[in-house]
């Protein structure tokens, strides 16, 4: 059976982009055109959220994995946490490494950098699959109460630092992301349960939702410029996400020139968690395409 958490024990390679060291993991070298994957917020890293579909892409591509500027093995400096922000770092990391352009594929957060990244910059991507992604819509999910949380950063912090010290805490947290924490493998539960003890755990999500979080709504969303995307996208969603709700990558999936969805209606938010194998056979036949 392939491990849930591949590339757990290896800390990849690092470079360094605008003075900070960016980790991330490669392989497939050689194998096709190059795929880039981006994790998501709160604390995930590259090997959370894409550990276990790092090995069946990089039969067919050059697989760069990246742990987002302020998140695993990245450096987290003192800086706003912005989409912006991100964006120029992800760029800049396909600049040093030599990627003119990729396939990218993010979850969550990443779903909006790589969105953005397709607007701004098409040039560099080759095809787009958002999933789960963050910026297709404004409606927050418990309404103005996700507004007063994103200014209570001290909340966020109690909340993580108490998951760090109980296993059984940690778990429970992934209720709000998953359909069922207590199917997830024990190696990938024990994963997200050390990176919950990293000293910067959090650091940068609660400094990117301070930003983003509005009293109205998201601040940042790219619905209304989709049809300026010109490269192929499939968006692919959770049925059961409670965080970015499915018609958005419906409506999505409606204004891209290029655009299709997926949707798996049994699936909640952290997709490449809790349907991996449904997803890593999607991903694989779309990027053959």
């Amino acid at each position: 059976m392939r491990p849930a958490v591949e590339h757990d024990d290896v800390t990849g390679s690092g470079v360094y982009v605008g003075g900070n060291e960016l980790r991330y993991i490669r392989t497939g070298e050689g194998n096709g055109d190059p795929v880039l994957l981006l994790h998501g917020g709160i604390v995930d890293a590259a090997h959370l959220s894409w550990g276990s579909a790092i090995g069946p892409l990089a039969a067919d591509h050059d697989v760069y994995a990246l742990d987002l500027l302020g998140y695993g093995l990245s450096d987290a400096p003192d800086v706003p946490y912005t989409m912006d922000r991100h964006v120029e770092t992800v760029a800049g990391f396909m600049d040093v490494v030599g990627l003119d352009s990729a396939h990218l594929v993010g979850t969550s957060l990443g779903g909006g950098i790589g969105i953005q990244l397709a607007l701004e910059q098409p040039e560099k991507v080759e095809k787009l699959v958002p999933v789960s992604a963050f910026g297709l819509g404004t409606e927050l999910p418990n309404g103005r109460r996700t507004w007063l949380l994103s200014q209570l950063g001290f909340l966020n912090r109690i909340g993580l630092w108490l998951a760090s010290k109980n296993r059984s805490i940690a778990t429970s947290s992934l209720d709000s992301v998953v359909s069922d924490p207590d199917a997830l493998p024990e190696e990938l539960v024990d994963a997200f349960f050390r990176e919950l003890q990293r000293p910067k755990a959090g650091k940068a999500y609660r400094s990117w939702r301070k930003q983003e979080v509005g009293y109205g709504g998201w601040n940042t969303y790219y619905y209304t410029r989709l049809d300026d995307l010109t490269c192929p996208a499939l968006f692919v969603h959770g049925g059961q996400d409670d965080v970015f709700p499915a018609r958005w990558a419906e409506r999505a999936a409606g204004i891209a020139p290029q655009g299709e969805v997926e949707v798996f209606e049994d699936a909640a938010h952290w997709l490449p968690r809790d349907r991996p194998d449904r997803l890593e056979k999607l991903l694989v036949a779309y990027l053959r395409e």
